[in-house]
């Protein structure tokens, strides 16, 4: 266990090291930028180090994973985002531990989403996941909405019971226009936030790179960004 606290506090230092460079290169401060760290994979034992070592958000994308973890570290103080794509039938589940959900990306999930949260007596904070690889179906390769769809959406979480719209969300698209361009796409997430904030101007977190683009969302502009491997490592037989 001292072995892998030792791994982690050296993994995290890399990381905030890279975070604040970054901030610095884009005249940012430091406190302007969330780190969440993805556990995905990785035991509550891990997310319990990290809690030591000053982390307070930690990320899943898996329920089955993700409820027995925060299950098991419900006396940490730490938010619990849901960055995953959400099946209907998983909300129940997730509404108990999940303070953000980072993948709203439908109507049909908005309304569930709000019935769990009126029944549970919880407030869950939305961000929406936004495709910039949507074709013509609307939606990405991993899920999200078109960015045409984003006011319809935004307007639906904002009016329902248990909601609190957040934000937006997007990963880095693998086909389309901005392929390869991670700079560009977060420069327009960003946009699409700026015309999001004219109607909704308390939802202005925008979640954008991971591991590998953390620096060009920065620069960008993002308010959180989504580490995992940089700070865990990789898992054997996970590549």
């Amino acid at each position: 266990m001292t072995d892998r606290r030792t791994e982690l506090a050296a993994n995290l230092a890399k990381v905030e090291e890279r975070i604040g460079a970054a901030c610095a290169a884009a005249g940012r401060k430091r406190a302007e930028v969330t780190l969440i760290v993805v556990t995905k994979t990785y035991p509550a034992s891990d997310v319990r180090i990290l809690s030591g070592l000053g982390v307070r958000h930690v990320a899943e994308n898996r329920d089955q994973d993700a409820a027995p973890k925060a299950a098991e570290c419900a006396d940490l103080p730490l938010a619990w985002h849901f960055v995953g794509q959400l099946q209907t039938n998983k909300v129940r589940s997730v509404v108990g531990y999940a303070d953000l959900v980072q993948s709203v990306d439908r109507s049909r999930l908005v309304e569930a989403l709000s019935r769990e949260a009126v029944r549970a007596g919880r407030e869950v904070g939305c961000l929406l996941q936004v495709a910039l690889d949507a074709g013509a179906s609307g939606r990405g390769e991993r899920g999200g909405v078109a960015p045409g769809g984003i006011e319809e959406l935004a307007d639906q979480v904002a009016g329902s019971p248990g909601l609190r719209l957040g934000g937006l969300m997007t990963v880095a698209p693998l086909s389309g226009e901005y392929a390869g361009r991670q700079r560009a796409a977060f420069e327009r997430l960003m946009d699409l936030s700026t015309d999001l904030r004219r109607a909704h101007p308390a939802a202005n977190m925008v979640s954008a790179g991971m591991s590998a683009d953390l620096e060009e969302a920065v620069a960008a502009g993002a308010t959180h960004v989504r580490v995992g491997t940089a700070v865990l490592g990789v898992r054997p037989g996970l590549g």
